[in-house]
């Protein structure tokens, strides 16, 4: 069964930073584009951030280029997304997508003084 299984997020001051982390099983990885997306209950989903199956080429929405960066290591099966000085509007929960398929159940991230 295809699983993606988010983890790393957490509760960090404005400035702070988090890495977090998308374990995947049940499909082959590494043929897959992946992506981050977030979603708050006023914004709904936004797409955060990309990376091609070979981890040569990323991209990024305009309000999180500069600060995250996305990798992954397709030896481990697990996507990376580095959040580095966060926002307050920066706060949300952060879902890995594989394809336009495949969905996990998100990780927590909170920022706040």
């Amino acid at each position: 069964e295809v699983q993606l299984v988010e983890s790393g997020g957490g509760l960090v001051q404005p400035g702070g930073s988090l890495r977090l982390s998308c374990a995947a099983s049940g499909f082959t990885f590494s043929t897959y584009f992946m992506f981050w997306v977030r979603q708050t209950p006023g914004k709904g989903l936004e797409w955060v951030s990309g990376i091609n199956s070979r981890g040569s080429n990323t991209y990024y929405s305009d309000s999180v280029k500069g600060r995250f960066t996305i990798s992954r290591d397709n030896s481990n099966n697990t996507l990376y997304l580095q959040l580095n000085s966060l926002k307050t509007e920066d706060m949300a929960m952060y879902y890995c997508r594989a394809g336009a398929n495949y969905w996990g159940q998100g990780t927590q991230v909170t920022v706040s003084s």
